[in-house]
């Protein structure tokens, strides 16, 4: 896995978490960690797929 999904892959993954936080105390703040989670998410999609189309076309 490249490091640069791994690392949105993990921001991802605390982002999440402190939505949930955040929603739970009842703060809409969580509005902004869920965007980040979607942002960082798709970061990770893209370096991995990045990675794979780099790995097959040069074999």
């Amino acid at each position: 896995m490249p490091r640069l999904a791994l690392y949105a892959l993990l921001v991802c993954v605390l982002a999440v978490a402190a939505a949930v936080v955040s929603f739970a105390k009842g703060s809409f703040l969580g509005i902004v960690w869920v965007l980040l989670a979607g942002l960082s998410s798709n970061m990770c999609w893209y370096y991995l797929k990045r990675e794979k189309l780099r790995k097959s076309v040069t074999g």
